[in-house]
């Protein structure tokens, strides 16, 4: 694989809370310039993305109940209706970590459905379920609910509460789903072989802040 194919792995993300409307503009600029699948923004932002990328096949992906995924299900619904209302295309919903913990299955499940629902047919919904905080047994649950649940991806981590993708979590969320299903492996991708072994363990998708420096000099800067 090249480093333009690599290109098209990578959502090119910048979820700090101190991010100016200057680095969101660059952000999408090395979008466009480089070929990335998507910008991955908080949902203050997406309208801007939304703006900058009109003509470009680069999508626009908003965070959700980002980072800490607790918030009531109507808020989470909400702020997905308001990204895709927007211009988002794609949605990356964090898990309610404690409900899956307490094994309350049925809430967990319904309130990914509120999301997918919130988002509608104009947006697709990532499920983060925080792999690292996680059981092997709570991976393939929260696998199977995601996708119960109508998502279209799973993903490994927000990158801010936890240590971020690692192969064994990758192949295993890949082995937990229908091949219809999408696996995204975010934070870990310190260097071109470590994107290339996440996306031989199934990976379809990378989140990461510095895609720039993955497809030019081949190392990362793995902080969000």
């Amino acid at each position: 694989m090249d480093k333009k194919d690599l290109a098209k792995y990578i959502d090119h993300t910048l979820l700090k809370v101190d991010a100016t409307t200057e680095q969101i503009t660059k952000l999408c600029q090395e979008a466009i310039k480089y070929n990335f699948c998507a910008v991955c923004v908080n949902s203050s932002r997406v309208s801007l993305c939304a703006e900058l990328l009109q003509d470009s096949p680069v999508k626009v992906c908003s965070v959700v109940g980002f980072p800490l995924g607790a918030m009531c299900s109507k808020a989470k619904a909400f702020e997905a209706e308001c990204a895709v209302e927007a211009g988002a295309v794609e949605v990356d919903m964090v898990i309610n970590i404690g409900m899956l913990k307490e094994k309350d299955y049925a809430g967990v499940e319904a309130d990914i459905a509120a999301v997918v629902q919130a988002a509608g047919p104009k947006a697709i919904v990532k499920v983060i379920i925080e792999a690292a905080m996680l059981t092997d047994d709570e991976i393939v649950k929260v696998c199977g609910l995601a996708e119960n649940a109508g998502a279209k991806f799973v993903k490994t981590s927000t990158g801010v509460n936890t240590s971020g993708a690692t192969v064994a979590a990758v192949e295993l969320m890949r082995k937990s789903v229908s091949a219809g299903l999408e696996v995204k492996a975010a934070g870990g991708v310190r260097n071109i072989a470590d994107a290339l072994a996440m996306i031989d363990a199934g990976a379809t998708r990378l989140g990461t802040s510095s895609g720039v420096s993955l497809v030019t000099d081949g190392s990362v800067n793995t902080s969000y």
